[in-house]
């Protein structure tokens, strides 16, 4: 237990941070995971609407230092690649 009070508000502040992060990052594998789920089914347009919700949660976590701004590039350049990738082979099979 710290004896100086200063400290000690540190200590709270850093919990509840630490909290705050934590579920944000959480719903960022959330939502990683069911933009993949979506992605494997061909359903294009719920995939489309999953990465929007995807990249919101990426771009809130990369304005409050959550996460690395760089690291919220990379995942959103590598979701939109692979649903490019998913619409190309799509028309191509319909074809």
């Amino acid at each position: 237990m710290p004896n100086i009070k200063s400290q000690e508000k540190r200590d709270r502040q850093n919990i509840k941070r630490a909290s705050k992060n934590q579920t944000a990052k959480s719903k960022i594998k959330t939502l990683n995971k069911n933009f993949q789920s979506s992605v494997e089914s061909n359903q294009i347009d719920e995939a489309k609407e999953s990465m929007n919700e995807y990249f919101k949660a990426l771009d809130k976590a990369a304005k409050t230092n959550t996460v690395h701004k760089n690291f919220a590039a990379n995942k959103k350049s590598k979701a939109a690649k692979l649903l490019n990738k998913t619409k190309k082979s799509d028309k191509a099979k319909s074809k």
